[in-house]
């Protein structure tokens, strides 16, 4: 291969063509032409605007670009844009808005369950997911009964399903307070 040829075959000045994509994102249908290559977090940040979703690490470590496909939690820096016609994509601007804040949110506030913030979306959108998997039944390597049809949200519970969320400022403790408060009805 020559040197001016990248690894994917194409001299570096030649741009792939582009996709043509109809995008379902916070209940509105968004269309978009994106390099196929487009990772969702990017098609949300960058075409659409969308800033709440986070970029962290960018390899799926993290949890900062965690945003909710079909109701279940997925980290947006690991899938294609082009993957997702036809799924309910919903982030952090899609849950609620000042006004009208999703329980969980409300939680977050009440419980003080951020400190520089970065991660709190990730960390909102994930807990929204964890809660609907708990509610489906799924155990996680710490469900103590896997063949209980009820899940105990103990707090190694809810940390075990978060620990794909990073939060560097170490709000851990009032992130599972905000969990908690919200999985039992309260505000946090």
């Amino acid at each position: 291969m020559s040197a001016s040829k990248t690894a994917v075959g194409r001299s570096q000045g030649e741009m792939a063509p582009l996709s043509a994509i109809t995008l379902n994102v916070n209940d509105q249908v968004r269309q978009l032409e994106v390099d196929p290559r487009t990772s969702l977090l990017d098609a949300l940040r960058e075409h659409l605007r969308l800033s709440g979703t986070k970029k962290g690490c960018d390899h799926g470590q993290c949890g900062a670009c965690t945003v909710l496909i079909n109701g279940r939690r997925v980290n947006s820096c690991l899938t294609l844009a082009v993957m997702h016609e036809n799924d309910a994509i919903v982030t952090i601007e899609g849950l609620g808005d000042p006004g009208h804040l999703h329980p969980m949110q409300r939680a977050f506030v009440e419980r003080d369950g951020f400190q520089c913030g970065y991660c709190t979306p990730g960390q909102i959108c994930s807990a929204v997911g964890m809660l609907a998997e708990v509610e489906a039944g799924w155990p996680s390597h710490v469900t103590a009964d896997v063949a209980t049809p009820g899940i105990a949200l103990t707090d190694n519970e809810i940390r075990e399903r978060m620990s794909g969320n990073i939060c560097r400022c170490a709000a851990y403790p009032n992130i599972v307070a905000a969990i908690r408060g919200n999985a039992e009805g309260g505000p946090g």
